[in-house]
């Protein structure tokens, strides 16, 4: 499926009294997920563990 036609198909599901804010959310939240499943394919992931301390270094 093309970029443009899974956008048409994510505009064509939401409610037809959706705001263009909302659409806009709608198609940000898609390509992040997108992002988060490309970059899990590529073994570009922290372990919780990393996770953990890495807001634990923020914190202090």
């Amino acid at each position: 499926m093309s970029v443009k036609e899974r956008m048409t198909r994510i505009i064509q599901e939401q409610p037809e009294d959706s705001s263009f804010e909302e659409i806009l959310r709608e198609l940000a939240f898609a390509r992040m997920v997108d992002r988060g499943l490309e970059d899990s394919r590529a073994n570009r992931v922290v372990s919780t563990e990393e996770l953990k301390q890495k807001i634990g270094a923020w914190r202090k």
